[in-house]
Parts: C-alpha cells; sequence; structure tokens
C-alpha cells in the first residue's frame, strides 16, 4: 500500500500505520477498521498511538489524532514518525532506507561505599585546579588580612592602624582647624572681615546682600505693583451741575 502525492491524505484514514506497527510489533494492533467513516479512521489513529506507547516511545515524541486527522500539525507527525524510526533502529530493526538515529543505551553503575566515600575527596576540574596552590603566608581563618605597600620602606603590618594604597594615602592629610564632630560648619567670606562663629553672617554661597533695605515695606498687607506706562495719572471729572451752569 502506497502513501500516494498526498501525504496528509494517505495517512489520514490510519491503516498505514497500523500496518506499520503491525510490522515492527506484530499483533499490536489487533482490527483495522477499513471504513471511510470518520469514527473508524479516528479508532485507527487511537489504536496506532496506543501501540506507539507499548512499543517505548515518549508521550512528548507522539502526535495526537487530530494533528493527522484535521491537518492541524503535520509537523509533529513527521517527528513521531522520525521517533518511531529511531526506536526501531535502536532494537535491532534493519531497513533499506537509513531513517532515525539509534538511542544510546542505558549503562547502569553501581559502586561500593568505600569507593563512594573516596569520591567525594577528589575536586572536579569543573571547579578548576588545585596544582601549585600553597597556602604559605596565610593568616589564621577569620582574621584581618593587611596590605601594604612595600615601597614605602615600612615594616609589614602588625596592627589594624595600617592603611593600604589601595584606600588612598593619608600623607600630608591633618585635622587642624576642625571642629568638633557633630557641630556646624559656618561659611563665610574673609574679605567681610566677620568672625567665624557669626551664625548671622550670609554666606556669598546664599546671595548678595548688599545695598538691600526694607523702607517702604508692610508686612502682612498686600503688595501693588503697577507700571507707569498701563496706568497713566487719571482725569479729574467735573461736578455736571457746574457744566450745566457754564452754559448758561
Amino acid at each position: 500500500m502506497e502513501i500516494g502525492d498526498n501525504f496528509q491524505l494517505g495517512l489520514k484514514d490510519g491503516v498505514i500505520l497500523c500496518e506499520l506497527i503491525n510490522r515492527l510489533r506484530p499483533g499490536s494492533v489487533k482490527k483495522i477498521n477499513r471504513s471511510k467513516l470518520n469514527w473508524h479512521q479516528l479508532e485507527n489513529l487511537s489504536n496506532f498511538i496506543k501501540a506507539m506507547t507499548d512499543y517505548g516511545l515518549k508521550l512528548h515524541d507522539i502526535f495526537e489524532a487530530n494533528d493527522l486527522f484535521e491537518n492541524g500539525n503535520m509537523t509533529q507527525v513527521q517527528s513521531t514518525l522520525l521517533a518511531l524510526a529511531s526506536m526501531a533502529k535502536t532494537k535491532g530493526i534493519q531497513t533499506h532506507v537509513d531513517i532515525g538515529v539509534k538511542y544510546a543505551d542505558r549503562q547502569e553503575r553501581s559502586f561500593d561505599e568505600e569507593t563512594l566515600k573516596a569520591g567525594q575527596c577528589v575536586i572536579g576540574l569543573q571547579m578548576g585546579t588545585n596544582k601549585c596552590a600553597s597556602q604559605a603566608g596565610m593568616t589564621a581563618y577569620g582574621t584581618r588580612r593587611h596590605l601594604y605597600d612595600p615601597k614605602s620602606n615600612i615594616p609589614p603590618p602588625v596592627d589594624q592602624s595600617t592603611i593600604s594604597l589601595q584606600m588612598g594615602t593619608n600623607k600630608g592629610a591633618s585635622q587642624v582647624g576642625m571642629t568638633a564632630p557633630g557641630t556646624r560648619r559656618h561659611i563665610y567670606d574673609t574679605k567681610l572681615g566677620t568672625e567665624k562663629c557669626d551664625n548671622s553672617t550670609a554666606s556669598l554661597q546664599m546671595g548678595f546682600c548688599q545695598g538691600a533695605n526694607q523702607s517702604g515695606q508692610n508686612f502682612g498687607l498686600g503688595r501693588q505693583i503697577y507700571d507707569p506706562k498701563y496706568c497713566p495719572a487719571g482725569e479729574v471729572m467735573k461736578d455736571e451741575n457746574e457744566e450745566n451752569h457754564m452754559q448758561y
């Protein structure tokens, strides 16, 4: 029996697939329906899928009936047939067409307790190598490691007060003029001749207040702002009686 030009229509009824699994494993599908009815064809596909599971295929390698019957996922159908060919080759079945890949055989090893304990002391190369490694000069575990510059002609550090060059240098540093920690630091302009601890001095960083005054200011009242260009002086209105009198 041949599939024909159309791959999906040739396998849709499940007859060829059931005959294939019976060749690989006789008696896998006991009854093959050759009817053209849909439910008979779906029954053939269901029997073929169950037979592949019994043959050793994994569930994730097997297509569903609708993938083939409704042309839903023909890629999965092809993947299933390749997996079936691989399983057949693994079981020793030879064909004229080399298709599928033979699965690797599972090799179980059993070790005694002594061998398992000996393997716990081996450091794998995935963790690196310990060749040429040495702990010479290492301090006790948990203690602080002191770093210093041997070019400075100083003896090796014996306390925790040594500052490494990795942290910078403290040469030329001084605390002269520093106030006590936590006190306020006053910023002032030396050109004004003010005292250092005068809290009323306004720093130049805050602006410039020379020439400023509060003359004409009324605290709490609204400040009227106007422009004489838009607010010209108003004209004096005459009394109507006076105008009438002037007409007579």
